[in-house]
C-alpha cells in the first residue's frame, strides 16, 4: 500500500471512529437518561406519590430508595441475558434490545396511577417497571463500552474508551435538568402531572436511540472472532469457570466508583432536603459538576494511556477516601460556592479519575469472546451493593444518627476496597 493509500485509509478510519464515538455516546446518554430519572424522582417526589409512610419524610424516602435498589438487583440478570447475546450475536443487536426495553418501561412509569388513586397496586407496578429498567441497564454499559473500545486504535484505548462514559454523564445531566425544570412549576402542578413529563418523553428518546444504533458498525474484534462465537459455550459459564479472578477484580474496581456516584448524586439531593439545603442549588451544582466531569473523564482516560491505568484509578479511589468527610462539611455550610466546590471535587476529580479509566482497565481483564459478559457481570453484580443499596443504607444511617459522618465512613470503606482491587491487577493483560 502506497503512502497516499495509507493516508486515505487513515482518514477513513478516523472518520469511522468519530462516527462510532458520537453515535455510541448519544445512544448511551438517551438510555441512561431513562435509568437516572428514577433515581432523581426517588429522592424528590416518589415518596409521597407512591410510598406514603405517615408523617416521617425520611421513612418515605427510604421506601422510595428501596424501589430504586430493586432495579439494581435485576441488573445482573440483564448482564447474563445481554452479555450472552452480545458475545454470540453481536454488540449492536444487544444494544438495540436494551434501548427498547428501557424506553417502554420508562414511558409506562409516566402513565402510572399514584398511591392515592390505586392503593398498593401503584408501588407494585412501579417496582415491576423498575425491574425491567434494571434488566435493560444491565446489558447497556458493557455494549456501549465495547462498540468504542474494540474499534479504538492501538495506544489510544484509554482515551477513546473514556468517551463511552460520556453517555452515563450525559444521561444524568439530562435527567437532572428535566427535574430542575419541572420544579419551577407550582408544587401542586408538579406533583399532579408535571413529574410525568420527563418519563413520557422517553417515547421520543426511544425512536431517536433505535435509529442511531441501527446505523452503527459492529465491533471489529467481535467480527474478527467470526464463527468462533457461534460455537462457544455459554459465555457466562465460561466466565465463571475460567475468569473468576478477573471478574472479582472488575467488581472491586466498581465498588468505589459506583457507590460514590450514587451517594454524590441521589443521596446528596435527599440529604439537602432533610437538612434544609436548597435542593435546586444542589441539583444545579451536581449538573455543573457533571458537565465538568464530562471533560475531565476524557482527560483521565488520556492520562491512563500515558502513565498507566492502575495509577490513575488508584488516584481516584484514594482521593475519594481523603475527601469523604470534607464533602459533607462543605455541604453543611449552605454556602453556594462551597456546595459547588464539594460536588466539583467529588465528581470531576475523585469519581472522574475512576470512571474515565474504568472501561479500558476493565476491558483488558477479559478476552474478546467473553468480554461483553465479563464487563456486564463485573459491572452489575458490584452495582447491587455499591449503587443500589448505597443511597438506601446512607438514608438509614442518617435517620439513625442524624449526622453525615457514617456516610463518610461508607465512602472511605468503598475507596479502600477499590484501592486493594486496583493493586491486585499486576499488569494489563494482552487482549486477544
Amino acid at each position: 500500500m502506497t503512502n497516499f493509500e495509507n493516508h486515505i485509509q487513515t482518514n477513513r478510519d478516523a472518520r469511522t471512529m468519530r462516527r462510532i464515538v458520537m453515535a455510541s455516546v448519544l445512544g448511551n446518554a438517551l438510555e441512561w437518561y431513562d435509568f437516572f430519572l428514577y433515581g432523581t424522582a426517588a429522592a424528590l417526589i416518589f415518596a409521597p406519590l407512591f410510598f406514603p409512610a405517615g408523617t416521617d419524610p425520611v421513612l418515605g424516602t427510604m421506601a422510595s430508595f428501596a424501589g430504586f435498589a430493586v432495579g439494581f438487583l435485576a441488573r445482573p440478570l440483564g448482564g447474563v441475558i445481554f452479555g450472552h447475546i452480545g458475545d454470540k450475536s453481536g454488540r449492536k443487536k444487544a444494544l438495540i434490545l436494551t434501548l427498547g426495553i428501557m424506553g417502554a418501561a420508562t414511558f409506562a412509569i409516566g402513565l402510572l396511577p399514584t398511591f392515592e388513586q390505586a392503593g398498593y397496586l401503584a408501588p407494585v407496578c412501579l417496582v415491576l417497571l423498575r425491574i425491567l429498567q434494571g434488566i435493560a441497564s444491565g446489558g447497556e454499559w458493557g455494549g456501549g463500552v465495547l462498540l468504542i473500545s474494540e474499534n479504538a486504535p492501538k495506544g489510544r484505548l484509554g482515551f477513546f474508551a473514556a468517551w463511552s462514559q460520556l453517555g452515563v454523564v450525559g444521561g444524568f445531566v439530562l435527567s437532572a435538568a428535566a427535574f430542575y425544570l419541572i420544579q419551577l412549576l407550582p408544587v401542586e402542578q408538579m406533583m399532579s402531572w408535571g413529574w410525568r413529563l420527563p418519563f413520557l418523553a422517553s417515547i421520543v428518546i426511544f425512536g431517536v436511540g433505535v435509529y442511531i444504533r441501527r446505523h452503527l458498525p459492529e465491533s471489529k474484534e467481535f467480527e474478527a472472532q467470526g464463527s468462533k462465537n457461534e460455537n462457544e459455550h455459554v459465555p457466562v459459564l465460561e466466565l465463571f469457570r475460567n475468569h473468576r479472578k478477573a471478574l472479582l477484580q472488575a467488581m472491586g474496581l466498581r465498588i468505589a466508583e459506583n457507590g460514590s456516584a450514587y451517594l454524590f448524586l441521589a443521596f446528596t439531593v435527599a440529604y439537602a432536603k432533610f437538612t434544609g439545603l436548597d435542593t435546586q442549588l444542589v441539583l444545579a451544582s451536581v449538573m455543573a459538576a457533571m458537565i465538568v466531569e464530562a471533560f475531565s473523564l476524557v482527560f483521565w482516560g488520556w492520562l491512563s494511556d500515558r502513565i498507566g491505568r492502575r495509577l490513575v484509578y488508584a488516584f481516584g479511589s484514594v482521593s475519594l477516601m481523603l475527601f469523604a468527610f470534607p464533602f459533607f462539611w462543605l455541604l453543611d455550610t449552605h454556602q453556594p460556592a462551597l456546595v459547588y466546590l464539594a460536588t466539583l471535587v467529588g465528581l470531576a476529580v475523585c469519581h472522574g479519575a475512576m470512571i474515565g479509566t474504568q472501561p479500558a482497565l476493565m476491558g483488558e481483564l477479559f478476552p474478546a469472546k467473553v468480554r461483553y459478559s465479563g464487563l456486564a457481570m463485573g459491572h452489575e453484580i458490584a452495582s447491587i451493593v455499591s449503587g443500589g443499596l448505597a443511597p438506601l443504607a446512607a438514608t438509614a444511617l442518617f435517620s439513625l444518627y442524624k449526622d453525615a459522618w457514617p456516610v463518610s465512613v461508607m465512602l472511605v470503606v468503598m475507596g479502600a476496597i477499590t484501592t486493594v482491587a486496583v493493586f491486585t491487577i499486576r499488569q494489563p493483560k494482552d487482549t486477544d
